[in-house]
């Protein structure tokens, strides 16, 4: 069994397509077959169902994706760790949710690229489980994430929290003086992130709380679009204070009831032998300078 076989079962079970894969894998595809029925005989059995639209995992082959995945990704971090040099450098992947993607954050990460020119940065924004998800599967190096549970393939290295407010437009009368009644929530109409997004499901258990079902909403992917809805008037929002910076500074923000008023942002990253010099300067420079 070799990694090249391997690295070829894994597109395949990705594409779920063997054309797919050998495209993906720059192969030609009587190679890609060739590979995946030695492993299989290797294996003594089947690891795909073959169907006329491509090809999809048998439960044994989805227990042997598994393993396949944990022996690439020791391959790579082998490879890392004796290449590794006393500088940082090298790759460097961070998944980041929009909330933080903005204000001293983005001023620290200029500070960092200063001092360590020789990593190659790359952020990648996305919600929590999905930045989660590829931190698992060794697409990222760590993630900030909002409302992050424990969990033992996970550390965490540095957690912020920040207060959640409402927030509309500067001239927004009803809500100037801090008093919410129900009935201006219930005619409020509302912006929000897909779902998915903790502060959406914040927003939702609050109105809940108050008999209100959220319905009258605009779900808008965009957290700038979705704080320019705020500032027309359009609309108004649930998030943390993070987000009040530059443009939308003048936003007003009011306090909400203290059981949903507070989130913790936490950078995690794989609970692994190794870690990269790189990150280790990117969590001092997390710590030192905040989010």
């Amino acid at each position: 069994m070799e990694l090249t076989d391997l690295k070829v079962f894994v597109m395949v079970a990705e594409e779920g397509s063997v054309s797919r894969a050998a495209s993906r894998l720059d192969y030609v595809q009587s190679n890609v077959t060739a590979r995946i029925q030695k492993l299989e005989s290797e294996l003594g059995i089947p690891l795909f169902h073959r169907h006329p639209k491509g090809v999809a995992l048998t439960d044994k082959g989805t227990t042997f994706r598994e393993y396949a995945h944990t022996i690439l990704n020791l391959s790579a971090e082998a490879v890392r760790a004796v290449q590794e040099t006393a500088h940082p450098s090298g790759q460097l992947s961070i998944g980041v949710v929009d909330t933080v993607n903005c204000g001293n954050f983005l001023n620290a990460l200029s500070e960092y690229q200063s001092q360590y020119p020789d990593v190659s940065l790359s952020l990648l924004t996305g919600t929590s489980s999905e930045l989660l998800a590829k931190v698992l599967n060794h697409q990222l190096d760590g993630a900030f994430v909002t409302e992050y549970s424990d969990s033992p393939k996970l550390i965490m290295e540095y957690t912020e929290q920040d207060e959640v407010k409402l927030l509309t437009q500067q001239s927004d009368a009803d809500a100037s003086d801090g008093i919410l009644s129900s009935s201006s929530l219930a005619n409020r109409k509302w912006a929000v992130s897909p779902k998915g997004c903790p502060f959406r499901s914040r927003l939702e258990q609050w109105l809940q709380s108050e008999g209100i079902v959220l319905a009258n909403l605009i779900e808008i992917s965009s957290l700038d679009t979705l704080l320019g809805c705020v500032r027309s008037g359009l609309a108004s929002t649930l998030l943390p204070t993070s987000v009040l910076y530059g443009e939308f500074a003048q936003l007003d923000a009011h306090a909400i009831p203290e059981q949903f008023r507070f989130t913790q942002t936490s950078l995690v990253r794989r609970n692994d032998r190794f870690r990269s010099n790189a990150f280790t300067a990117f969590v001092e420079m997390v710590k030192a300078n905040g989010m």
